[in-house]
């Protein structure tokens, strides 16, 4: 029977995905001395230029020759390995961050070469890309020596450009890394690391070389911000300047402003609240990372148990020195973005309230107006139906005089004059019975009558069509 393995549910691949990591056969491969080139670059692009920079990796790959069979490629992660009949061997690693991509070439010499030395790798038709994606974050060239104890000052201080040099031993006391933090002729800073007994476990080896790029890597990340930060910083201030001029006249003359006053200022105040939301939205996304980068920088160089060397600073001073307080005054920067976009949040809403009282009040006296002017009209109904009661009476007391008149001269009617005055007050009484009844009834019919109901569709179309003959009927048929 052919046993088949069971499908997977999406809750097992998704745990797999969560808990796979780049991993390496490191005891087969890495191995002092070792020339590693680091790069990292930023992306603009994150959901678009990561799957980019896997498709740039693989033609690497492709470029370098590198035999399928030692290579991996996963979403995120993949390296390859080439190696020479001597012994020589090439690792080209590649892994997409969040925020930026990063490669590790490590050069491997044969095991009977001599050492290795700064600047391009030596190993045999090894070109790295020209056109690469994003912004180069940092490069770094790293020479990684079996040597048990430091070299001389005097030979680190013409193998590593610039004024100052920095030392300290970590992880252990075989462990010993060395930088002036200044990049040579191809934009690379230089570390010289010295493992000694170290050499003998490669995964001691990649840990060195992972937290030094860790450090590079988030220190360098953190200081790209400056320039939009100095940027942001004098743009908030004129805002801020801006705002409180605004407050102040508002402030001052918001309890006797008009309509037209009011509105400029909304309007005003508006377009400054878009500005402030547009700045604040960017700098959300360029400098809200700016906390955990520091946090990263600052585990990771406690995690090396740091030891000072004589006669050099710590790699630390140089670090901290570079982004002591940088984090903080991102986040302070932000504060003061949002402190101000609800400053003017808040006078637009007072200005808002200003004018629905402003819209109520004009609303009172139009209301008021309203019922002066339905009670004149009741006064007036009032007047006229008075006036109809005696207009009909009027007239039935005129036209019941015609007709005693005609009885007295008939002689069924001895004083027709008499009869007239007499019919006056029932006249009037008929006339008011009739009035009121006639009142009452539109009453009921008014208050009894449905709405007018609203015509569909198609009942409007059947209106707005004109009635057709009965010979057009036909002639459809």
């Amino acid at each position: 029977m052919n046993h088949q393995p069971p499908p997977q549910s999406e809750a097992d691949t998704l745990l797999r995905t969560l808990h796979e990591r780049p991993q390496m056969p490191l005891a087969d491969w890495l191995r002092a001395p070792a020339h590693v080139h680091y790069q990292a670059f930023r992306m603009a692009d994150p959901p678009g230029q990561r799957a980019a920079s896997r498709k740039e990796f693989q033609l690497l790959l492709e470029t370098l020759e590198i035999p399928p069979e030692t290579v991996v490629l996963r979403d995120t992660f993949g390296y390859g390995v080439k190696k020479t009949r001597d012994g020589e061997r090439l690792i080209v690693l590649w892994q997409a961050h969040t925020e930026y991509y990063k490669y590790q070439s490590w050069h491997l010499p044969p095991p009977d070469r001599g050492g290795v030395a700064f600047g391009p790798l030596t190993f045999p038709g090894y070109r790295f890309p020209d056109t690469l994606l994003g912004t180069a974050v940092c490069r770094l060239d790293m020479v990684l020596t079996p040597e048990v104890s430091p070299p001389p000052r005097e030979r680190l201080r013409a193998l590593l450009p610039g004024p100052m040099l920095y030392g300290s031993r970590i992880l252990n006391d075989h462990t010993s890394v060395f930088s002036s933090f200044t990049p040579d002729d191809h934009g690379r800073e230089r570390y010289w690391i010295t493992v000694g007994a170290s050499s003998l476990h490669p995964s001691h080896l990649k840990d060195v070389v992972d937290a030094v790029v860790r450090i590079e890597t988030y220190y360098h990340l953190l200081l790209m911000q400056k320039p939009l930060f100095s940027a942001a910083i004098d743009q908030v201030y004129k805002f801020e300047q801006v705002h409180l001029k605004q407050r102040e006249i508002i402030t001052d003359h918001i309890g006797h402003a008009d309509a037209r006053t009011l509105q400029r200022w909304l309007n005003s105040l508006t377009q400054d609240l878009l500005k402030t939301n547009r700045m604040a939205g960017r700098l959300h996304f360029e400098l809200s990372a700016a906390a955990p980068y520091d946090k990263i920088v600052h585990a990771t160089l406690a995690s090396l148990a740091e030891k000072p060397i004589e006669s050099y600073r710590p790699l630390s001073d140089y670090v901290l020195s570079g982004i002591t307080g940088v984090a903080e005054g991102y986040q302070q920067l932000l504060k003061r973005v949002d402190t101000l976009r609800s400053g003017f949040e808040g006078v637009i809403s007072i200005i808002r309230t200003r004018v629905d009282l402003l819209v109520e009040a004009q609303n009172l006296t139009l209301l008021q107006s309203v019922d002066k002017t339905t009670k004149s009209q009741v006064l007036l109904q009032h007047t006229v139906e008075g006036l109809s009661v005696i207009v009909i009476a009027y007239y039935l007391s005129g036209l019941m005089g015609y007709v005693f008149k005609g009885l007295s001269e008939v002689g069924w009617l001895a004083n027709y004059n008499l009869a007239s005055a007499i019919f006056v007050p029932v006249a009037i009484g008929l006339a008011f019975v009739v009035t009121t009844i006639s009142r009452k009834y539109l009453h009921k019919k008014l208050a009894g009558e449905p709405p007018a109901p609203v015509p569909s569709p198609a009942n409007r179309k059947q209106e707005e069509e004109p009635p057709r003959g009965e010979s057009e009927r036909k002639q459809e048929v």
